[in-house]
């Protein structure tokens, strides 16, 4: 089993679901007392998270590159980035290492084909759903991508960074996200990717009218797959 690098923190809540769901995967698939071959390097989001605000984006690239440094002098034999806003600098951090990065766009692109999907709607962060890095992504596997408009686009960022990333799961808030999506179910998306790792602990399947495609789970399970091949 390989060695698997995670650099998490981003916020660390969502990065207890990675370190939940590798294992399990790991579990389910070999039996008996076998778990996940992981190490992690999490990050301060308070540094992080300034970087964002200030556009700074080159620092942000450069904390998040010497983790991953660390992390292959660790053993680690392939890298994750447990967070989507941060594949901002996911070149700089690929360019940093010689081991491979798998990129959580591509892992949730192929979960989205596999299941059909020809045209998705895309929730996260102002910079996952305005910049291109990611969505640009997508795209190039042949996904068609919706995001909200401008109001909707604030108000999952205000819920994100102000709520979720501070372990903060509000009713209200959960009813405005299931809004959103309906509103992009209505204007022709036939899925919903959840393209920040904190979403899933505010809305599951179970509430919502669209296909969920939480990333976080995805990225995970893939991952946990990855390190058995």
């Amino acid at each position: 089993m390989k060695l698997m690098g995670l650099i998490g923190g981003m916020s660390w809540e969502s990065t207890v679901t990675y370190y939940q769901v590798m294992n399990r995967v790991v579990k389910e698939t070999l039996g008996g007392l076998h778990s996940a071959r992981c190490l992690l390097h999490s990050v301060d989001f308070h540094e992080i998270e300034e970087c964002q605000a200030r556009g700074d984006w080159d620092k942000s690239a450069a904390i998040l590159a010497r983790a991953a440094r660390g992390l292959q002098a660790g053993g680690a034999e392939a890298l994750l980035i447990c967070t989507n806003t941060m594949h901002k600098v996911a070149d700089a951090v690929r360019d940093a290492v010689s081991i491979p990065l798998l990129h959580i766009a591509d892992a949730t692109a192929t979960e989205l084909r596999k299941a059909g999907v020809a045209k998705t709607a895309l929730l996260g962060t102002r910079y996952t759903m305005e910049q291109d890095f990611y969505t640009a992504r997508l795209r190039a596997a042949g996904l068609e991508v919706l995001v909200p408009e401008a109001a909707g686009r604030a108000v999952m960022n205000g819920i994100i960074y102000d709520e979720l990333c501070l372990g903060r799961i509000l009713p209200e808030s959960q009813d405005k996200v299931l809004g959103i999506i309906e509103d992009l179910r209505r204007a022709g998306a036939q899925a919903c990717i959840l393209g920040c790792t904190e979403i899933g602990l505010l809305v599951q399947q179970r509430d919502a009218a669209l296909p969920l495609f939480d990333t976080a789970l995805i990225h995970a399970r893939a991952a946990a797959l990855y390190s058995m091949e």
